[in-house]
C-alpha cells in the first residue's frame, strides 16, 4: 500500500490538535445514542438512496459548539449524525448553524439555542444536481434549549426529534427523515468519537467546492493527532 505524505493543512491541524489536547473543530460537545428513520424526500427523486428510500438505523448524534464560547454565549453550533449500517461503513452527516433561505445556506451563523436550521454549508453533487443537506428543528418536538447543559437535560427527560431535509441550491427544504435522540453517552466515548464528513458521505453524493479538500485534510489531521479513526474501513463511533 502506498504511503501518502500528509499535506501542510493536515500537519497544521494535527499540531493544533495536540496543542489544545482536544478536537481542532467543535471541541466542546455532548454525544447521544439515537435512531434515524427516513421516508424519502417528496418530489422528484434525487438518485441518492438515503434521501429517496425508507429506512431505519441506529445512530450516534453529537451536539457541539464550534469555538467554543463560554456557557450560553453565541457560537457556531454543530450537529453531527452517524448512521451505523453494519456491515457497511457508517454514514456521517455534519451540519452547522446557518440560515434557511438559499442565500444563507452556505454561511455559518452563530446562535445561542440548539434550534433552528443547520446546513451542510458546503454543497454536494448528485449526478448533475447540486444539493444541500440540513437538520431542522421539529416544531412538534421539545426544544433543545440554550447551551450544551440545557440540551443534555432536555434529552434526559424527553426524546427530542430533529428533521433531516434536502434542498437544491435555490429550492425549498424537503424533509426526508427524522433523528430521535436517546441517552447521553459518557465523556470518554465523546472524546473518542471521530467523524469523517468527506469519506463517509452517503452513497450517490460527492462534496464539491474548493473547501472540500481543506475540510478533509483538517479532519484527517485532527483525527490522526488524537489517534482516532485512522482507518475509514473500520472506524466506529
Amino acid at each position: 500500500m502506498a504511503v501518502t505524505t500528509p499535506s501542510a493543512v493536515e500537519r497544521a491541524a494535527a499540531a493544533l490538535t495536540r496543542l489544545r489536547h482536544a478536537r481542532l473543530l467543535h471541541p466542546a460537545g455532548l454525544t447521544f445514542t439515537a435512531e434515524v428513520q427516513t421516508w424519502g424526500a417528496p418530489g422528484p427523486p434525487t438518485g441518492v438512496p438515503l434521501l429517496d428510500l425508507p429506512g431505519r438505523w441506529p445512530a450516534t448524534v453529537r451536539l457541539s459548539k464550534g469555538v467554543p464560547t463560554p456557557g450560553r454565549w453565541p457560537d457556531v453550533l454543530g450537529v453531527a449524525v452517524r448512521l451505523h449500517r453494519d456491515p457497511e461503513p457508517p454514514v456521517d452527516l455534519l451540519v452547522s448553524s446557518s440560515g434557511a433561505p438559499p442565500v444563507l445556506r452556505n454561511l455559518p451563523l452563530p446562535r445561542r439555542r440548539f434550534s433552528g436550521t443547520y446546513t451542510s454549508i458546503m454543497s454536494f453533487r448528485a449526478g448533475g444536481r447540486r444539493l444541500f443537506l440540513a437538520v431542522l428543528a421539529d416544531p412538534e418536538s421539545p426544544d433543545l434549549g440554550r447551551g450544551l447543559a440545557e440540551a443534555g437535560a432536555v434529552v434526559a427527560r424527553d426524546e427530542p426529534r430533529l428533521v433531516l431535509a434536502v434542498a437544491s441550491a435555490v429550492g425549498p427544504w424537503r424533509p426526508f427523515g427524522e433523528v430521535r435522540l436517546d441517552a447521553e453517552r459518557d465523556a470518554a466515548e465523546d472524546a473518542a468519537l471521530a467523524f469523517d464528513p468527506v469519506g463517509n458521505v452517503p452513497a450517490g453524493l460527492r462534496l464539491i467546492g474548493p473547501l472540500a479538500r481543506l475540510r478533509d485534510d483538517s479532519y484527517r489531521g485532527s483525527r490522526r493527532a488524537r489517534g482516532a479513526g485512522l482507518s475509514r474501513s473500520v472506524r466506529r463511533g
